[in-house]
């Protein structure tokens, strides 16, 4: 409906609520097809020209300081959107409009004192229609329309409609800063849950300062860079999926996904559809389909563990999405592409295996592009009082409360073999310390929790434990005097410069448990 000539009587009363209705439901349909409020709020804007003759309009925001008004929208002005102008509350119609919160209507703009001619957004020569802008009980903005200059007698009307118009849009900017605060909360949520998994799976996160592990380090960092095939060996317990984790949060891939399985644990029919999942009906109990590993961790890193205990018939299928990347699910003819860095770990001697004909050369070829072997704590005992308070630490957070080990816990640590590695040294930890009334493990509670007391030569040889090292305290010259001996207390008291009668006061005082070899 134009607004130009006199408002007729009833049956353009009835064309004008016509005309105003479309619009409206014409600029509900615009502010719920996005949140994007600059464009948003520039297409109702249109609306309303097109429909009611409100060729010049604009719409205000109140900044984030709250302290002013900027232009969020801009509609019948040749000149773009000057950033620069602010309205302060009260200053200019515009100001004015959201200090009263309440709808201004002037019949002429420019016998306003309020008016600033000298922005140029308005004509002055025209009627205004200003309508505040609420989201709840807060006025967050403006809504500001110039009908033409021959419509000053039905300004009643359009300042009502106005205010229906600026209810919608405050609804809508509402929203619009939910959602925005929801993505700030889910932003800075997701950000300290990747400072937290780095921390939790970084560097810092692996323990040790012997010349092997150093090498370890610099070989994680090197191929954390790149998206190579990564193959981790070692003994059990010494922290393969720990290295796994650290190659995958500090590469380019950290912010996808990092999956895991153990290729030992499944049969091969299942692993089967666990690594390519399967098609609804592909077998019994296929009800649904699935995704198998490979396309959970499409963009992201997949950790094979226990890649040598896969048979031969299946070493064929992974060869080929190692090659290709390309795979099927079971029971399924189309081919699915993926993108995922593989990193597999083994305990097992793969050499011996290819020999043996067990495991495919060329399977072994792909996998084995970037070796990185982890010495069992035994090779590397420097590292273990490092390793145990790191321990004691991780403990400490499980159970919330302080702990601490003594030097005298420790040093029974340092003299075992370790066959079970580090996963072996975090059981004892554990142990000892649910053991710890008050916090503290000791020497006492490390032999409780299954370790034997022993004093042998730190880098193990076979050699013999100088008695005269004054790091030994006289406990462990007892027990080291006893080891060498073979526990013949007779043979180990001339070791120490002592009587029979001498040592075996001191095997009594200082509660040694004495072993029958």
């Amino acid at each position: 409906m134009s607004a130009a000539g006199p408002m007729p009587a009833a049956e353009e009363r009835v064309a004008w609520l016509e005309a105003t209705l479309e619009a409206l439901y014409r600029v509900s349909r615009v502010l719920s097809r996005s949140l994007e409020l600059r464009e948003t709020l520039s297409e109702v804007l249109r609306v309303l020209d097109e429909e009611c003759g409100f060729n010049r309009a604009l719409v205000t925001l109140n900044e984030p300081d709250g302290e002013s008004m900027a232009i969020s929208a801009l509609h019948g002005v040749d000149a773009p959107i000057d950033p620069d102008i602010r309205w302060r509350s009260g200053e200019g119609v515009i100001g004015s409009t959201q200090q009263r919160s309440r709808p201004l209507v002037v019949a002429r703009l420019a016998d306003d004192p309020n008016f600033l001619s000298r922005r140029g957004l308005f004509d002055g020569e025209a009627p205004f229609i200003g309508a505040p802008i609420r989201a709840g009980h807060e006025t967050v903005g403006v809504l500001a329309l110039q009908p033409s200059p021959t419509s000053r007698e039905h300004l009643d009307d359009y300042a009502h409609f106005a205010e229906m118009v600026a209810n919608l849009v405050g609804q809508t900017v509402r929203l619009s800063c939910q959602v925005r605060q929801e993505r700030r909360d889910i932003a800075e949520e997701r950000d300290n849950l990747r400072r937290t998994v780095r921390n939790r799976f970084g560097f810092d996160n692996i323990v040790g300062h012997t010349q092997r592990m150093r090498q370890v380090f610099e070989q994680i960092r090197q191929v954390a860079k790149w998206n190579t095939t990564v193959l981790v060996r070692g003994e059990t317990g010494t922290g393969k999926e720990l290295i796994a984790q650290a190659i995958h949060y500090n590469s380019p891939r950290a912010a996808g996904p990092f999956v895991k399985l153990n290729c030992a644990a499944l049969p091969e029919n299942l692993l089967e559809s666990e690594l390519f999942g399967h098609e609804k009906g592909a077998f019994t109990g296929a009800l649904t389909q699935r995704k198998g590993r490979f396309e959970m961790a499409d963009g992201g890193t997949l950790f094979l563990d226990e890649i040598g205990e896969i048979s031969a018939s299946f070493q064929a299928k992974l060869l080929r999405v190692l090659q290709e990347g390309e795979l099927e699910r079971v029971g399924g003819a189309r081919t699915l592409r993926v993108d995922v860095r593989v990193i597999a770990a083994t305990n097992r001697d793969l050499e011996l295996e290819v020999e043996a004909g067990k495991f495919r050369e060329d399977l072994y070829y792909r996998l084995n592009v970037m070796p990185i072997m982890l010495p069992p704590l035994r090779e590397r005992v420097e590292d273990i009082p490092e390793i145990a308070r790191f321990l004691v630490e991780k403990v400490s957070g499980q159970q919330g409360r302080p702990l601490s080990i003594t030097d005298s816990a420790l040093r029974i640590l340092l003299h075992h073999a370790w066959p079970g590695n580090v996963r072996e040294l975090e059981n004892c930890i554990e142990r000892a310390a649910v053991m710890s009334e008050d916090g503290t493990i000791d020497r006492d509670l490390i032999l409780i929790s299954g370790i034997e007391e022993r004093v042998t030569p730190l880098r193990g040889g076979g050699g013999t434990v100088d008695l005269d090292d004054p790091g030994l305290d006289e406990r462990e010259r007892v027990i080291a005097a006893l080891e060498q001996a073979g526990w013949v207390q007779a043979k180990a008291a001339r070791l120490l410069g002592m009587t029979p009668r001498q040592i075996a006061y001191r095997i009594q005082t200082l509660n040694i448990k004495v072993r029958q070899i």
